[in-house]
């Protein structure tokens, strides 16, 4: 569980955790950075998140879990038979680190919301013309 208050980067929060609590959040960190390599790496409410044109999916661990959240009702929808066995509470989903990393559907939700982070780009505005 994480030691620190403010952390400047994710290498810092994820540093932040005991030798072998250290596993869950890298693990947690690569997955996402695969599934969705477009995404900025920061630091958002003292948490590790992953944006994208003002999207974001966040990630922490706990004590007794790893949460995910993700402001997403599509998320929720396309995947809810999978997250049937998870806690899931409005935009929080919770892992047990009792149990083994689900490395697929986490690939599949940062893979889901990167999609919907791309569909909010905006429009670029067209350079002023010149007279």
């Amino acid at each position: 569980m994480p030691t620190l208050t403010h952390f400047e980067s994710v290498d810092s929060y994820i540093a932040s955790f005991s030798g072998a609590e250290q596993e869950v959040p890298r693990t947690i960190r690569a997955i996402i950075r695969e599934a969705a390599p477009d995404t900025a790496e920061v630091i958002s409410y003292q948490q590790p998140a992953h944006k994208l044109n003002g999207q974001a999916l966040w990630s922490a661990g706990f004590k007794r879990h790893f949460s995910l959240f993700v402001p997403s009702e599509r998320v929720k929808e396309a995947f809810a038979q999978e997250l049937s066995r998870y806690e899931v509470h409005k935009a929080t989903i919770r892992f047990l680190l009792a149990e083994p990393v689900p490395v697929q559907l986490i690939r599949d939700i940062a893979a889901l919301r990167a999609e919907e982070a791309r569909a909010h780009e905006k429009p670029k505005r067209a350079a002023p013309k010149q007279k």
